[in-house]
């Protein structure tokens, strides 16, 4: 996220189920469980282990990693963590005896983009390609430790690749470009671009995008201050733009006709950047998303195929303890 912090918050991120979330301040870190929505502690240290007997945080450090360049973003699955620097990707065995696995020299990655599988069944890591709008991805698993195996790559965008994102079985990869108008979602294993959606016609940073659980259905946020949700199992769900039914056009307006638009989106505060998730399933027929804003607010909506969307929570999740506490 590129704006100015608010109210110290520096970063947020989701866990890989979605379940909880992670708030780095600048006095150290917070975990929050998001349904029900509570604080699960804060530490001041990169790795750690509640499992483990101890009166802090520090008596329950796991492992320390110490870099001459400063760390962007750091992935983890349940037996590799991954550590993100501006030119270059470190994949270490986790967590016993940590031991560096592979290293990858990226394109230059101000922003740390990186996402990490957490399947069991698949190992895939996805980064800026070298090529200005591409994807490289490399499969850990079938990659020997030591080798510097060439990734595949996906031609995905003309411009810098702004955000990326796997689903959890890592099938699916979704990226958006600087220009941010456009996610496109391709099959990690044939390369081939499967849907093209369309988050809007005005320039626009994305802060995140995330599949569903089930990848049914994806989530994306902007500086607009706009979350869109598009239905990626039955794509008839998303809006088509008017002119689709004019019929033939020309090939330049002919994409835009194309393109998938969001079949339901919510509003936050423009100012305040935020991250977004999908929450637990009330029923059938509706679905929930969750915003997680900088500015320290929690916004719960859910929306039913039809594109019916409505808060049904909101929280200030930097009030649930006091500041005195952290």
């Amino acid at each position: 996220m590129t704006q100015q912090p608010l109210r110290g918050v520096t970063s947020l991120r989701f866990n890989q189920d979605q379940s909880c979330f992670c708030c780095a301040m600048e006095t150290g870190v917070r975990i929050y469980n998001v349904e029900p929505l509570m604080e699960k502690g804060h530490l001041a240290v990169l790795i750690w282990d509640d499992a483990r007997e101890g009166k802090d945080s520090k008596d329950k450090l796991v492992l320390e990693f110490t870099f001459t360049k400063p760390v962007l973003a750091v992935r983890m699955r349940h037996d590799k963590i991954v550590i993100v620097l501006r030119n270059r990707i470190y994949v270490y065995s986790f967590p016993d005896n940590p031991r560096k696995l592979f290293e990858f020299d990226t394109r230059d990655n101000p922003k740390g983009l990186c996402d990490l599988c957490p399947s069991l069944e698949k190992q895939l890591l996805v980064f800026p390609g070298h090529k200005c709008g591409s994807l490289q991805l490399v499969d850990l698993a079938s990659t020997k430790p030591g080798t510097s195996s060439a990734p595949f790559t996906i031609n995905a965008h003309q411009s810098d690749i702004a955000c990326v994102s796997l689903n959890q079985p890592g099938t699916v990869v979704a990226s958006a470009s600087q220009k941010g108008t456009l996610i496109r979602l391709f099959d990690t294993q044939s390369k081939e671009k499967l849907v093209e959606l369309r988050r809007g016609t005005d320039p626009a940073t994305l802060y995140c995008i995330n599949f569903s659980h089930d990848s049914s259905f994806l989530c994306a946020s902007s500086d607009k201050g706009t979350v869109h949700i598009f239905a990626l199992k039955d794509t008839r769900l998303n809006r088509r733009s008017a002119l689709a039914r004019v019929g033939k056009v020309g090939p330049m307006i002919g994409q835009y006709v194309d393109s998938q638009w969001s079949l339901a989106s919510f509003t936050v505060p423009a100012e305040s950047a935020c991250i977004c998730a999908f929450g637990r399933n009330t029923s059938k027929n509706v679905n929930s998303v969750i915003a997680i804003c900088v500015d320290g607010t929690f916004h719960k909506y859910v929306f039913t195929p039809d594109g019916n969307c409505n808060r049904e929570a909101f929280d200030v999740y930097l009030d649930i303890c006091d500041d005195d506490d952290f």
